[in-house]
């Protein structure tokens, strides 16, 4: 058996957890957009949420 690096095992383990969240998502019946909205600035959330 090969032996794989830390990065390459790092890599894999993000993947397969991305995979298993959007499979997770789909079961709730929750669309994942594939490019997800940008967040505002952390002054524009904290201004959102005191008008409040």
């Amino acid at each position: 058996m090969p032996n794989v690096s830390l990065k390459a095992k790092q890599a894999y383990f993000a993947k397969v957890k991305r995979a298993n969240y959007a499979a997770s998502l789909r079961l709730e019946g929750v669309n994942m957009v594939s490019s997800p909205q940008p967040m505002g600035s952390k002054a524009a959330v904290l201004k959102r949420y005191r008008q409040s």
